[in-house]
């Protein structure tokens, strides 16, 4: 499987406690949950690569806690998805395999804070506290960029749920732990270029991560952010 400036406070989950703040303390992650996973659907169909160029993946992190006030909230991004998607006769049996490089995490991007809501990303963010934001979400703390440069997605399984529509269940590998979880995805295909789309909730624990969170709550880093998707694929030749 189109995963804000700084917290004045630590704080990312593609991303995430992940996706917050500034100053984090150095907290372990949740321990895994030990389960078998589920083996990714067999790859069969025309294969269409993912355009990274007209592809973008955005997260939006949300300030939580009685001094919410003190922080922001964020949007991260990424322009550099790749992968491939299988697409055969029978669409319910598609399948896909999608990597995203940790590096290439942006955080609060003037454009796209400036297509959200004003009052909910204003955007006075300085350049120092947005490159203290992304610093912290790379760190070891949160998502190890040097020990763990991807994220990938890959698909378990689909169901088509109405026209141009399917659930599809994903598995997703963020610092190297499998879990898995559903999302109802959009798509649309046409002389040779697939257009997937998807706008969900999704749980940072979900993916293994733990919210940033300090003073017994009153700062935190809520646990659900918005993950918005358009993803592009054009047919291998």
């Amino acid at each position: 499987m189109r995963v804000r400036a700084g917290w004045k406070l630590p704080a990312t989950g593609l991303v995430l406690a992940l996706l917050a703040g500034c100053p984090l303390p150095r907290h372990a992650p949740p321990p895994p949950v030990v389960v078998q996973p589920h083996v990714p659907a067999a790859h069969s169909g025309v294969p269409f690569q993912v355009a990274a160029a007209d592809s973008l993946l955005t997260i939006l992190v949300y300030r939580g806690g009685t001094l919410a006030s003190a922080g922001h909230n964020h949007v991260i991004a990424s322009h550099a998805l790749a992968g491939t998607v299988y697409v055969p006769a029978d669409l319910a049996r598609s399948s896909f395999e999608l990597h995203l490089p940790v590096a290439s995490l942006t955080v609060d991007e003037p454009g796209l804070r400036a297509a959200e809501s004003a009052a909910d990303f204003p955007p006075d963010i300085s350049d120092s506290a947005r490159e203290g934001t992304r610093h912290n979400m790379l760190s070891a703390a949160l998502l190890d960029a040097a020990e763990y440069q991807e994220i990938v997605l890959r698909a378990l399984a689909m169901t088509l749920t109405a026209p141009g529509e399917v659930r599809a269940q994903l598995q997703s590998s963020v610092r190297g732990e499998l879990r898995e979880f559903e999302v109802t995805l959009h798509y649309q295909l046409q002389d040779g270029t697939l257009t997937v789309s998807g706008a969900f909730p999704l749980r940072q624990s979900t993916l293994g991560l733990q919210p940033f969170s300090a003073l017994l709550g009153a700062l935190q880093v809520q646990d659900e952010m918005q993950i918005r998707l358009r993803l592009v694929a054009h047919a291998a030749h």
